[in-house]
């Protein structure tokens, strides 16, 4: 063979052997790429007991259909688009290196079954293109309205079909996902009277004809700099002025108002309609308690599947908890109101004039700054007081399991925020008169003051001067009721409320 023909043979050989080896290697990844998306794999990462059981107890393993969801539909976007294999490969790389660098015992997962994090992993997309009709036959009529608002709104708004199918793919048996019927039931014995105060001192509310009672502090007047605190101006701008209030004695309850609490009220209350009442009574009060319309019935599970019991009632409005004050004021002959906000961060410092009521300042607990985000921070102290982001799983917790505060009252600076009776403006400061005694914000307005922080919060978030504002619309964008609950939030989690009793007329 001639020298260019032997050329040619190593030429020809030489792309042979080339074309083989990368069909050999495009066989070989894509054998690696789909087994690495079968729910073995996944399972090699991920395992975990309670998920594994959860998903082959949900709708998308054990099906009427016999249909079974594997891990990749959901947690990955659909096949076929550039969105999966991006995803995919940043999903693997991360797989990896958590697999290689942590250790599975140490995750916290919990908090990953809760909906702020299922949103990051769940793909809204996926969950369409298996549910291309999502009015089936035997859909109910509230199914039928939910979905029509979702078709509505699902851009402008940002909804997610996860939003409200939370368990979908992993079964939680506290999660309901209808229209609450009753309330719940509550054990202990019916309370004949309410509780008789004489003195200025801690007492325990009892509720007539109720199981309920509220343990009640007494918090001793005085004068305090609102908003002041080192490094902490009551404004995000460092001129804004801090101003010396006087605060009037009061009594404030212990813990926010429980679960079974509000279910007390619920009971007694519960209505059919969606519209405050037309009745306008002086002074905000009503001539009798049987006239109080209380709330509708939630639709799903307003704790969110985390308990009810002693953990603060949450998802109710800030009009709700007002009711709730109107019902226990009637109920016992006291004043009982939601606090001031010059109350609530008087009675959140119990004392003291730093940013939180123990030793430490944000820059110590926070998770953010170079030094805690590359080494941690020391959080021993601020675990003891607080439920935050760093204890809670991703949760609200029953509030004994922190310390009191100075005054006696606990969780006031985490677990969930805390509505306050002032209408909210961020020049609040601006509408104190020379020698008054409560700041006030405008005589109306459209959002109210909210203080404390949430379960989620870093603890930077949680100094006693932080505040913040409800936001009514964004928290009912995924209600689809025409009109929308005046009772019940719909995507607001971390919001509960706390309650007031003016001290009774000759208490000293």
């Amino acid at each position: 063979m001639s020298k260019s023909g032997s050329k040619k043979m190593r030429i020809i050989l030489a792309t042979l052997g080339g074309m083989v080896l990368l069909f050999s290697l495009v066989i070989a990844f894509n054998f690696i790429w789909d087994k690495s998306s079968t729910n073995d794999s996944c399972m090699s990462c991920h395992y975990h007991t309670d998920s594994d059981m959860s998903w082959k107890q949900s709708m998308h393993h054990n099906s009427k259909s016999g249909v079974k969801t594997d891990c990749a539909a959901c947690h990955l976007p659909p096949k076929g688009t550039f969105e999966y294999t991006k995803a995919k490969i940043a999903t693997g790389v991360k797989d990896i290196w958590s697999y290689l660098t942590k250790d599975k015992e140490d995750i916290d997962w919990e908090s990953k079954g809760e909906l702020e994090y299922a949103q990051k992993i769940v793909y809204n997309e996926s969950c369409k293109a298996c549910h291309v009709n999502i009015y089936p036959e035997g859909i109910s009529d509230d199914g039928v309205t939910a979905h029509l608002y979702y078709d509505d709104n699902e851009e402008k708004l940002g909804i997610q079909c996860i939003s409200c199918h939370l368990d979908a793919g992993h079964y939680n048996p506290n999660y309901q996902h209808a229209a609450l019927a009753s309330a719940p039931t509550l054990e202990g014995n019916i309370h004949e009277a309410a509780t008789t105060v004489t003195s200025f001192e801690n007492y325990t509310e009892t509720v007539p004809g109720t199981t309920a009672s509220i343990n009640m502090i007494a918090v001793p007047g005085g004068s305090f700099a609102m908003g002041s605190s080192e490094s902490e101006p009551f404004h995000k701008s460092n001129e804004a002025p801090q101003r010396q209030v006087e605060v009037s004695p009061f009594f404030m309850s212990e813990v926010e108002i429980t679960w079974n609490q509000y279910w007390a009220f619920y009971a007694e209350t519960m209505s059919e309609g969606r519209t405050p009442p037309t009745v306008i009574y002086e002074n905000n009060s009503r001539p009798d308690v049987d006239a109080v319309s209380g709330p509708t019935p939630p639709f799903g599970s307003p704790d969110q599947g985390w308990g009810m019991g002693e953990r603060p009632a949450i998802t109710m409005t800030h009009y709700a908890a007002e009711t709730f004050c109107q019902w226990l004021t009637l109920k016992t002959g006291k004043k009982y109101r939601l606090p001031t906000e010059a109350e609530w961060e008087y009675a959140a410092r119990g004392g003291t004039s730093t940013p939180y009521f123990f030793e430490g300042s944000p820059k110590d607990y926070t998770n953010g700054g170079f030094w805690n985000e590359m080494f941690g921070a020391d959080t021993t102290l601020i675990n003891s007081y607080v439920i935050y982001a760093n204890n809670s799983k991703n949760r609200s917790q029953e509030p004994g399991k922190v310390l009191a505060n100075p005054f006696g009252l606990k969780n006031m600076l985490g677990n969930v925020m805390e509505y306050c009776s002032d209408w909210y403006a961020e020049d609040a400061y601006n509408y104190l008169a020379d020698g008054a005694k409560d700041p006030k914000g405008p005589d109306s307005g459209t959002e109210y003051v909210v203080r404390g922080g949430t379960y989620a919060s870093d603890a930077a978030d949680l100094r006693c001067a932080a505040r913040d504002y409800t936001r009514h619309d964004d928290w009912l964008k995924t209600d689809p009721q025409n009109p929308k609950s005046i009772w019940w939030y719909s995507d607001i989690r971390g919001i509960g409320f706390r309650i007031v009793c003016e001290v009774p007329e000759g208490v000293k």
